[in-house]
C-alpha cells in the first residue's frame, strides 16, 4: 500500500472535480514544490533564528487564514499562491520541522539573507543560499532518500517545481549601504560576482536531482519606500541609477539561465520576468487596480522606511497598495506575479502552467 502511494505521488496526481457543466476537470499536480530565497519568499524561517528580521508580529499576516507566521507581507506570498495554483499545501518553513519531512515540499527562504554569506548578517543569524541548499541537501540524505526507491526518488524530484528569488538583499543590505563594496565592485564587476554565486549553487541544485527551477529577477529595488523616501522622493517616483544597477544582473540572470537550460541535459531553467512588470504597475496603479505604489500599509518608523511597527493598524485599503512595509509587496502584488507567472508566457516561458506538463 506504501508504495502505491508513493508511484501515485511520484508520477502526478491527478484532482477530479466537476466543471460548471457536468465534466470532469483534470489538473496534473507536481509532487512537490522547494522554495529558495529571502524575505520576498520566507514563510517563517527566520522566527526560528537570532536576528532582528523578523516577521512573525501583526500587523504582518493581518490577511492571512493563519495570522502571523513569519511571511513578510499581510497575507499570502509568491510561493503560497503558487503552490495554491498547483494544489499543493504551503510549503512549511524548514526550521520549522521536527518530525517527518513533508513530502509535497520545504521552504528554505530566510529575511535579509542573500546570494553572498556576508549579506544581513549585521542583523544576525540568517541561511544565506550556501546553506539553505545545504539544508536542501541534508534533506535529501537523512530524509527523502529513505522514502524512495532510486528511480522512485529521481522521478520525484524531476518532476518537482523549485523556485527561487533571491539577490535583492545583496544590494539593499549590501552593495548599496557598504561603500567598501562599491570602490572594489563596478555595477557590473558586483553583477558578476552575484551571477556566478548564483550559477554555482543552480549547477547543485542540478546534481542533486533538481530540474525545474524558476528564478524570478530582482524587482525594482530603486522604487521602494525604504530608498525613495530616504532621499525624499516625490510620489511615485524611483532612484532609477539603483534600477539600472538591478538590471544589469537581471540582464545577466536570463543569459545565465538560458546557458544552463543548454549544458545540462533535461533541466528547464526559467526565468521570471517581473522587473518590467512591477515597475510598470508602480508607475501605472491604475491598471492594475492599485492606488497607492509609493508608500506601506503599515505603519513604520524613521519617516516610513521601516519594517511594520508592532501592533499597529495597517491600511484600510491593503488591496490597493502595492508596498506592505517599506521594503515588502502586498499580497495583491504577490498575487499579480504568481498569477502571471503561471498563465503568462511574457512573465514565465514555459509558463508553470506549461512546465509541469513536461
Amino acid at each position: 500500500m506504501m508504495m502505491m502511494r508513493m508511484v501515485i505521488l511520484v508520477m502526478g496526481l491527478f484532482l477530479w472535480g466537476s466543471a460548471s457543466q457536468g465534466l470532469i476537470v483534470m489538473a496534473h499536480i507536481p509532487p512537490a514544490l522547494y522554495v529558495f530565497g529571502d524575505s520576498l519568499l520566507d514563510s517563517g524561517n527566520n522566527n526560528f533564528l537570532l536576528t532582528l528580521a523578523k516577521a512573525n508580529y501583526l500587523p504582518y499576516g493581518f490577511n492571512f487564514q493563519d495570522g502571523p507566521t513569519g511571511r513578510y507581507t499581510n497575507g499570502r506570498t509568491v510561493a503560497d499562491y503558487i503552490a495554491e495554483n498547483l494544489k499543493l499545501p504551503y510549503a512549511p518553513p524548514y526550521l520549522s520541522i521536527r518530525e517527518s519531512t513533508s513530502l509535497t515540499g520545504l521552504n528554505y527562504a530566510s529575511g535579509s539573507c542573500g546570494i553572498l554569506p556576508e549579506t544581513g548578517t549585521q542583523f544576525g543569524e540568517c541561511l544565506n543560499l550556501n546553506q539553505q541548499m545545504g539544508l536542501f541537501e541534508i534533506t535529501i540524505n537523512t530524509e527523502l532518500k529513505k522514502k524512495f526507491s532510486n528511480n522512485e526518488f529521481s522521478n520525484y524530484l524531476s518532476k518537482s517545481i523549485f523556485i527561487f528569488s533571491i539577490g535583492n538583499n545583496d544590494y539593499i543590505n549590501n552593495y548599496l549601504t557598504d561603500p567598501t563594496k562599491r570602490i572594489k565592485y563596478s555595477p557590473q564587476t558586483f553583477a558578476q560576482l552575484l551571477i556566478n554565486s548564483l550559477a554555482q549553487q543552480l549547477e547543485r541544485l542540478y546534481k542533486l536531482g533538481g530540474r525545474k527551477v524558476i528564478v524570478f529577477e530582482l524587482g525594482p529595488i530603486g522604487c521602494i519606500p525604504s530608498i525613495t523616501r530616504k532621499r525624499k522622493m516625490q510620489s511615485n517616483k524611483c532612484v532609477e541609477e539603483i534600477n539600472k544597477m538591478v538590471q544589469i544582473f537581471n540582464q545577466r540572470l536570463g543569459v545565465m539561465l538560458q546557458n544552463l537550460t543548454s549544458s545540462l541535459k533535461a533541466s528547464h531553467f526559467i526565468l521570471g520576468r517581473v522587473h518590467a512588470l512591477g515597475y510598470d504597475a508602480i508607475k501605472n496603479p491604475k491598471n492594475y487596480g492599485l492606488v497607492d505604489t509609493s508608500s506601506g500599509c503599515c505603519k513604520s518608523l524613521l519617516n516610513g522606511t521601516s519594517g511594520c511597527i508592532p501592533l499597529q493598524q495597517p491600511c484600510k485599503e491593503s488591496t490597493s497598495h502595492y508596498f506592505w512595509d517599506a521594503f515588502h509587496l502586498t499580497e495583491t502584488v504577490c498575487s499579480l506575479i504568481a498569477n502571471g507567472c503561471f498563465t503568462d508566457s511574457s512573465i514565465c516561458s514555459p509558463t508553470i502552467n506549461q512546465l509541469v506538463q513536461i
